[in-house]
C-alpha cells in the first residue's frame, strides 16, 4: 500500500519557536502557555530511548507514513539521549510528488457490522444521450509545461487557481479574463514565492489560506488572501532560526479559524489577522507524534515513552484545539485519507487491518463496506476534493480492477449502496446538494446522480475531442449556471477550460 511520507522523531523539546504575530492565549485544552512551545516543533533524527518502548521498523506497529512528527513542550529544542537502542524510526519526508497522481490505497476489509445491502452497479456507457450540447467558451493555457495545480476555489462569479508556476490567479467565469494575480512578495530571497498549499474552502467573508515556499514541496510562510482583490492580508512564517528547514504543509478553514498542519507548526489562526488561536502541545516530553488534517478536524497519532499509555490516537477540533476524543492504542495507527470532518470519516491502516471508518463523537467507529475497492478524496489529484457527504451518504471517487467508478455509502449502516462506473465525480458550488459527474468512456456527458440510488440523468453532451480526456486528472466543477469547468493537474495537459 503506497502512502504519503512523513518523519518521526523521539526527542525532548526545549526551544522557543520564535514565531511572530502569535497571541499568548493557550489552547482551551491546555495549561499556561510555555513560550510558544505548543505551536512550533520540528522533526529530528532518531534518538536513543528506553528499550522495548517503541517497535523496530520491521515490526507491524512501525511508525506510520503520511504523518508529521511533532514534539513536546519546553524552552529549547535539543536531542536528549536515553539508554537503550534507537527508538524512533525516521520516515520519508512528505513531498509534492504525491499531488501528481492519486495515492494508491488498496483496502481489503470485512463488511460493515450488520451486513451490507446488495450493491446496484451502474455503467456510464449505457446512459442515453442528453439533449443539450455544451461548447467550449474559453480556455486559459497553463503557465508552463511543468506547472502543477495546488488547489482552487470557485465563487459565484470567479475561479481562483493556485499553481507552482502561475501563482494565485482569479478569473471571471463569464469570459475567462484574469482579474488579479498574486505572488507572495517577500523581504528576503530565502522566503519562497511559490504556492505550496491551499485551503480546500474559503471563510464566509471570502478569505482563503495559501502557503508559499521555494517550491511546491516545501512551505516557508502562510498567508491570508482576500479573494475579492487578491490582496495578501497577513503572513506568518513557517520557518525560523529554530526551525530552518521548510516542510510540506496543509491548511484548512473552519469558520473564522484556519488550521495549519505541517512538520514545523500545528495549530489554529484567526483568518482575518493571522494571530494564533490555539497550538498543539504534546502529552509528554519524549514523544513521536504524527498529524493529519481536514476541514474542522486534526488527528494526532503518537507514541510517548514517558506515559503509561504509550500509543494514542486523538481527534482535535480544528477551530478550538479542544480534544474531541482520545483512544489508547496497542501500536501506531496510520491515517491514509480523511474524507469528512463532521462526522469524521477516515481510512486507517493498523497492524490488524485496513479500513474506512465513520466515527461517532465519542470516538467509537463503524466500518464502511469498501471491500477491495480503492477509495480516494478526489479524482487522481490531491488538489481535487470532490468526495463529500450528501445527507448521510458518502460519495467517493473509487478504483477497482474494472476501472474507475463513483461509490455511494450509507454512513449510518456502513453499507455500500451503489457504484457508477467510468465516471469522474464533480465538485459543485458550496451548499449545493446536487451530485454531478462526467462520464469518462463512450460519449462524454455531464450527468446528475441520485445520491441514494446512483441513478444517472444525462444533462448535457460535451464537445468531441476537446479537453475532456483529462477530467480524471485534475478538478472538475459544475458552475452555478450549469457549465463544466475543467482544471488540469499538470501543465502538460493544459490549463483551464469552460464548457457552457
Amino acid at each position: 500500500m503506497a502512502r504519503e511520507g512523513g518523519r518521526a522523531a523521539a526527542t525532548r523539546t526545549t526551544e522557543r519557536s520564535g514565531s511572530t504575530g502569535m497571541t499568548t492565549q493557550p489552547s482551551p485544552e491546555q495549561g499556561a502557555l510555555q513560550e510558544d512551545a505548543d505551536w512550533a516543533f520540528r522533526s529530528r533524527g532518531p534518538v536513543n530511548a528506553k528499550p522495548g518502548r517503541e517497535p523496530r521498523p520491521e515490526s507491524p506497529a512501525a511508525p506510520p507514513p503520511g504523518a508529521t512528527a511533532v514534539l513536546g513542550p519546553g524552552t529549547a529544542l535539543i536531542p536528549v539521549p536515553l539508554p537503550g537502542p534507537a527508538s524512533a524510526q525516521p520516515l520519508p519526508q512528505r513531498g509534492r510528488g504525491r499531488r501528481a497522481g492519486r495515492i494508491a490505497l488498496a483496502l481489503a476489509v470485512l463488511a460493515a457490522a450488520g451486513g451490507a445491502a446488495a450493491v446496484v452497479l451502474k455503467k456510464a456507457d449505457g446512459a442515453p444521450l442528453a439533449p443539450k450540447q455544451l461548447a467550449q467558451v474559453w480556455q486559459v493555457p497553463a503557465p508552463a509545461a511543468d506547472d502543477e495545480l495546488i488547489g482552487s476555489w470557485l465563487t459565484g462569479t470567479r475561479l481562483i487557481r493556485a499553481s507552482t508556476r502561475g501563482g494565485v490567479s482569479a478569473y471571471n467565469l463569464a469570459d475567462g479574463r484574469e482579474v488579479w494575480r498574486t505572488w507572495r512578495t517577500t523581504p528576503t530571497a530565502k522566503e519562497g514565492t511559490v504556492p505550496c498549499a491551499m485551503s480546500p474552502t474559503l471563510a464566509a467573508h471570502g478569505i482563503g489560506m495559501v502557503a508559499f515556499g521555494r517550491d511546491g514541496n516545501s512551505c516557508t510562510s502562510l498567508a491570508g488572501i482576500d479573494t475579492a482583490t487578491g490582496k495578501i492580508l497577513w503572513t506568518t512564517p513557517l520557518v525560523n532560526s529554530g526551525h530552518p528547514t521548510a516542510m510540506a504543509a496543509q491548511t484548512y478553514v473552519q469558520g473564522d479559524v484556519a488550521t495549519i498542519v505541517s512538520e514545523n507548526f500545528l495549530g489554529g489562526l484567526n483568518v482575518r489577522t493571522g494571530r494564533r488561536i490555539w497550538g498543539f502541545k504534546a502529552r509528554g516530553s519524549y514523544c513521536n507524534a504524527y498529524d493529519w488534517g481536514a476541514d474542522g478536524i486534526v488527528l494526532v497519532d503518537d507514541y510517548c515513552a514517558d506515559s503509561s499509555n504509550k500509543f494514542t490516537l486523538t481527534a482535535y477540533d480544528g477551530k478550538s484545539g479542544k480534544v474531541r476524543w482520545t483512544q489508547s492504542q496497542s501500536a501506531h495507527t496510520d491515517v491514509a485519507h480523511i474524507f469528512s470532518g463532521s462526522p469524521l470519516i477516515a481510512s486507517l491502516h493498523t497492524a490488524v487491518e485496513d479500513s474506512v471508518r465513520v466515527f461517532a463523537p465519542s470516538g467509537r467507529s463503524r466500518k464502511l463496506a469498501v471491500g477491495n475497492t480503492e477509495v480516494a478524496p478526489g479524482n487522481d489529484s490531491a488538489a481535487d476534493h470532490s468526495a463529500r457527504l450528501v445527507g448521510n451518504i458518502l460519495l467517493t471517487p473509487a478504483q477497482t480492477a474494472a476501472g474507475s467508478e463513483i461509490d455511494g455509502y450509507d454512513t449510518a449502516t456502513g453499507a455500500k449502496l451503489w457504484s457508477y462506473r467510468s465516471a469522474a465525480l464533480a465538485t459543485t458550488a458550496a451548499g449545493a446538494d446536487q451530485v454531478y459527474a462526467l462520464s469518462t468512456s463512450g460519449r462524454q456527458q455531464l450527468l446528475q446522480l441520485d445520491p441514494r440510488t446512483g441513478h444517472a440523468t444525462p444533462l448535457a453532451r460535451l464537445p468531441v475531442g476537446t479537453g475532456h480526456g483529462n477530467f480524471t486528472a485534475g478538478t472538475v466543477y459544475v458552475t452555478p449556471d450549469g457549465g463544466v469547468l475543467e482544471l488540469n493537474a499538470l501543465g502538460t495537459a493544459g490549463g483551464v477550460r469552460l464548457y457552457r
